[in-house]
């Protein structure tokens, strides 16, 4: 009988169901994703929707001004092309890793899940940097010339424009610190996973 309980009580003990240990989210990391989701956003629809058309009045016949309308967008502008094309891809490679790290590691294939993500951090922020870039050196050139070359600024003509225009920039910076951070996290974190595999036996 003595037995039979020690044999029941064992089984007992084995049929007990082991607490399956789930990685936690990373909710910090996962909080600067979706910021710099909302700012990379907003600076490709500002831009996008940019637009300013003005009358100037370029010749008098008599008492009669002779007006022509002109529209400033972002589209004649390759550089501010590329800073929504960078920006939009900011968007969307946030919003894809957002919904990659709230489903966890169910698609982690072999552990390459982390590396995946932070080689494509790390190249998103860097198509961001440029397209930044190119968008900034555009904007100070409207605004202020280049006397060398003799191109006139244009901000003094279209104000609404290059203000919403600098509106942008300024968000796309926060959101490309903001990838700067996330980029750097990343890199740690697939680091202490590798240490970790190392570690153990």
């Amino acid at each position: 009988m003595a037995s039979e309980n020690g044999e029941k009580v064992e089984i007992g003990l084995n049929a007990v169901p082991q607490e399956t240990h789930k990685p936690k989210k990373d909710w910090v990391l996962l909080s600067l994703r979706m910021v710099a989701f909302f700012a990379t956003a907003s600076a490709t629809l500002v831009m996008t929707f940019n637009k300013q058309t003005k009358s100037f009045v370029v010749a008098t016949v008599g008492s009669t001004p002779i007006t022509a309308t002109l529209a400033a967008k972002f589209n004649q502008t390759p550089a501010f092309v590329f800073f929504v094309i960078a920006n939009g891809n900011a968007s969307l490679h946030n919003l894809v890793m957002i919904v990659m790290e709230v489903l966890g590691p169910r698609y982690d294939y072999k552990g390459l899940r982390l590396a995946l993500i932070a080689i494509l951090d790390m190249m998103t922020m860097a198509l961001a940097s440029a397209g930044d870039g190119a968008a900034t050196f555009m904007s100070e050139l409207g605004k202020n010339g280049n006397s060398h070359a003799r191109w006139d600024k244009i901000c003094d003509k279209f104000e609404t424009y290059c203000n919403r225009g600098g509106a942008a920039l300024i968000v796309s910076f926060v959101g490309f610190i903001l990838l700067l951070i996330i980029s750097v996290m990343s890199v740690i974190k697939l680091l202490k996973s590798n240490r970790i595999n190392h570690a153990s036996p």
